[in-house]
């Protein structure tokens, strides 16, 4: 089957060939990244680095961490105030890391293999985050959150192994960070690469299928002891994904495959049967705060051409223990979504799961009712129009 499907997927390459689907309705969804992963030990870890030697402050991820319960509280309570045409609130659709290095294991082992400790068992060492896990349930509970698969680790382990064996720079770099329980600064070390991809040594490219299919499972299965259900979504880290990702990525029942911004383009079923989403709108603001009057042109661009808004916002953007970006952000994205609903009346705040429905099933659960929903295949001669009940 794969063979099958791989030279289905190079003759349909570039994807902007598949025929995609427009909507009649403004619909909104919010796709996060990186919950659930540790970065700099908070202010003791900060100094700790910096008293080791490396300068930090100098770009944004030097100081991201691991969000907090009142971090989640605070989105929580944001996203309660805003409400769709069908009185919904936004969800948000959060792409987790299932497992962190368990640095006292790493360290009593001399570095000499990687360990990891799954999130639902806690987090590693040092590291401390009361009610943290409570409060992702919680936001599932309250319909706010919708939890989808970003990987195991992040980075490639392959790469990183390569690295810890070298006794030069950057293994040394590595094996600094590990002492004080930060796993990486990715920007200060790009060789680490993605989870199943490496941008060198000791290979370049891809993991083979075997590799990747391992990690998803491992993956997958870490998120169903988190959440009690396995993951409908997934988005790879960096965006990195191949014929091989998706092919494991279905075998362990994603349906929806996340995808970076860039050139619009309409979501798309691709041979595995899984719906391709590009993000649309990157709200990012840690990087670049847009003006309103920015954000709204692309979001008026997106309705114009029957696309949803996809926005793309990571989740240091939400984090306060190292340095504020949560109120700022929670500033903005109030102001941005009070916009929207004020424009856009007929609104649909979905997440992934909706999506996948509306366009397989012609409808998703809502609690308010059915809402008619008008889906046009962008097939060229083939494009046709079915206006769905959606209970």
């Amino acid at each position: 089957m794969l063979n099958v499907a791989r030279k289905l997927w190079n003759r349909a390459r570039p994807r902007t060939h598949h025929p995609g689907f427009s909507f009649d309705r403004p619909l909104v969804l919010l796709e996060s990244d990186d919950w659930g992963r540790v970065g700099v030990r908070d202010r003791e870890g900060f100094e700790e680095l910096r008293a080791g030697g490396i300068q930090l402050g100098m770009h944004p991820y030097d100081s991201y961490t691991l969000e907090t319960a009142e971090d989640l509280d605070s989105l929580w309570t944001l996203l309660k105030r805003h409400r769709d045409s069908t009185g919904r609130h936004p969800c948000v659709v959060m792409n987790f890391l299932t497992a962190n290095l368990d640095f006292p294991a790493i360290v009593a082992n001399n570095f000499q293999k990687i360990e990891l400790l799954a999130l639902v068992r806690g987090l590693p060492g040092r590291w401390n985050r009361p009610g943290l896990l409570d409060a992702y349930r919680q936001g599932i509970a309250d319909g706010l959150s919708y939890p989808a698969l970003h990987g195991l680790t992040h980075f490639c382990q392959p790469a990183v192994e390569f690295a810890l064996a070298d006794s030069g720079q950057r293994g040394e770099l590595v094996r600094q960070l590990w002492r004080s329980e930060t796993p990486y600064i990715h920007w200060r070390m790009p060789w680490i690469g993605y989870e199943y991809w490496s941008p060198e040594k000791p290979k370049a490219g891809f993991l083979v299928h075997e590799e990747q299919e391992n990690l998803i499972r491992l993956a997958a299965e870490g998120f169903a002891k988190l959440f009690s259900f396995f993951p409908e979504s997934a988005c790879a880290p960096g965006y990195r994904a191949n014929l091989e990702t998706h092919a494991a990525w279905h075998k362990w029942g994603i349906r929806v495959a996340q995808n970076g911004t860039g050139a619009p383009v309409a979501p798309f079923i691709d041979e595995f049967e899984v719906l391709n989403l590009s993000r649309t709108i990157d709200f990012e603001p840690v990087h670049k705060d847009l003006p309103l009057e920015k954000y709204m042109q692309l979001v008026d661009d997106c309705f114009s051409r029957g696309m949803p808004v996809i926005f793309s916002v990571h989740s240091i953007n939400f984090q306060s223990a190292l340095r504020n970006f949560r109120d700022p952000t929670l500033q903005a994205l109030d102001e941005l979504l009070s916009a929207v609903e004020v424009k856009y009346p007929n609104l649909l705040y979905l997440h992934d799961g909706d999506l996948y429905r509306i366009v397989t099933r012609g409808k998703f659960n809502s609690k308010s009712g059915p809402v008619t929903i008008t889906v046009k295949n962008l097939g060229g001669s083939t494009t046709r129009s079915l206006s769905w009940g959606v209970k």
